[in-house]
């Protein structure tokens, strides 16, 4: 078993890792423009769940994470050369809705502020 430390360690390195492994490697058309939002590792570091965002309708997040889910191997492929790990996790993306719903709170409040009367 690995402590939290050591485990929040490994989820910040192989976050910063994809990052850069998406922007040079990844060469599938479906996986546009997206942000690595966080990374959970299992306790014993066989599965990570990489959380992103992206712009974009639902049919543009479908067609993102079929991609992601296509590209899951070659990335812990390619992750598995750069972190020294006995094994490399294996990779699930989940979409994180956090930003578009902090983005519609954020209208919400401005429409309640533009459609307030004056004291």
């Amino acid at each position: 078993m690995a402590n939290s430390q050591r485990l929040r360690r490994v989820a910040d390195q192989i976050q910063r890792e994809l990052s850069g492994l998406l922007r040079t490697e990844l060469k599938d058309p479906r996986v546009g423009m997206i942000t690595l939002t966080g990374v959970e590792v299992s306790p014993d570091l066989a599965y990570a769940k990489v959380f992103f965002t992206t712009l974009g309708d639902a049919e543009a997040l479908a067609r993102t994470e079929a991609g992601l889910r296509r590209a899951a191997g070659f990335l812990r492929g390619q992750l598995g050369d750069c972190l020294k790990l006995r094994v490399t996790p294996e990779l699930r993306f989940m979409h994180d809705p956090s930003v578009e719903h902090g983005v519609r709170l954020s209208k919400l409040i401005d429409e309640a502020v533009a459609g307030k009367k004056p004291d």
